[in-house]
């Protein structure tokens, strides 16, 4: 029996490892996140030849289908069954913020990073996916660090098979005589990834001659290259702007606009607000530019430490920008007052 494509795989995996071995040197073992599909079902057999006795595996039960709890079951047997020393189930609650799938990776991700136990994470991310994500922040607008879209090693995740095709894991699993889980979802045309894959995509290669989704993944390899760049950049104006009051804007003023927003946007994350939109962002830096004595900019509260109801506005004071939070408190009358802090 061929095993050619898992041979690939594995070469993936190996090549990861060479590459990124400061994810996990000092580590006695990896971790896969495993949901019994065909990408993370191949991975897991991958990662065991190539790692024999340091693999365990983490499968997440969303609990969103009936049944879930049978499927994440079989997919940590299967774990089990293909050589990883242990393989665990663990149950989560997904919220509804930002939408059903927003909310089972944030809950996914979460119970994943607070029980891998110091490892690196392998998630079964394929060039496929990457090629979606290109495409999902090139609509959105969302700019270049969104393009740019899933990094091989991103702190504690790995993600081996960037390079590898959907349909080179499904044909790794043929080799094995495993037919893999097919969650529902991935062939729900309600979300906007599932109509990406089946529709756009594969227009997009008719229209264009195929090689787009290697493009795709190809376009995001660049801009992670110049994303380094410029966020080296963006914190080392960040260091030089920053004082005991917030940012000094003639120092910001004399950068370019692509670091000084940067620095901008890393500001903000350091000061428990969430990411900014590129608005926003625009409005901020028109403070530093652009200054006409107007009005603070609200920016999304990160929640972190802030009391209910505060919201956080940057302001320009003096030649300085601050960051600072407003509390709302209703009273009679149903009118509501703002107070700086």
């Amino acid at each position: 029996m061929t095993t050619r494509n898992l041979h690939t795989i594995r070469l993936a995996v190996r090549n990861w490892l060479g590459t990124h071995d400061e994810a996990w040197a000092g580590q006695d073992e990896v971790v896969i996140a495993m949901s019994g599909g065909g990408d993370s079902t191949a991975l897991c057999a991958a990662a065991v030849l190539e790692l024999p006795g340091r693999v365990r595996a983490l499968t997440i039960d969303h609990g969103l289908q009936p049944g879930s709890d049978e499927v994440a079951d079989k997919a940590a047997q299967l774990a089990r069954d293909l050589g990883c020393t242990t393989a665990d189930v663990i149950r989560v609650e997904v919220g509804n913020s930002g939408g059903l799938e927003a909310a089972a990776r944030k809950a996914r991700y979460q119970a994943l990073d607070q029980a891998r136990r110091g490892s690196p994470v392998f998630v079964a991310h394929t060039l496929d996916d990457q090629a979606e994500t290109v495409l999902l922040g090139l609509a959105r607008g969302s700019g270049a660090r969104s393009m740019a879209g899933m990094r091989a090693f991103a702190p504690p995740w790995g993600r081996p098979l960037l390079g590898i095709h959907r349909s080179t894991t499904r044909a790794a699993c043929a080799e094995l005589g495993i037919t893999p889980h097919e969650d529902p979802h991935n062939s729900d045309a309600r979300f906007t990834r599932v109509r990406l894959r089946s529709e756009v995509l594969p227009l997009l290669e008719e229209v264009l001659g195929g090689g787009v989704a290697e493009s795709l993944a190809r376009t995001a390899a660049q801009l992670q290259d110049d994303v380094a760049v410029l966020d080296t950049l963006a914190t080392e104006l960040l260091h030089a702007a920053l004082t005991s009051r917030g940012l000094d804007t003639a120092v910001l003023s004399e950068a370019p606009a692509a670091t000084r927003r940067r620095a901008i946007r890393l500001w903000l994350l350091d000061n428990g607000a969430r990411a900014a939109t590129d608005s926003q962002l625009r409005a901020i830096d028109a403070l530093v530019c652009e200054w006409r004595g107007q009005g603070p900019v609200a920016v999304p509260n990160g929640g972190s430490g802030q009391a209910e109801g505060a919201r956080l506005v940057v302001e320009r004071r003096h030649g300085t920008l601050g960051i600072a939070v407003q509390l709302r408190r209703s009273v009679p009358g149903g009118r509501r007052i703002e107070k700086g802090t």
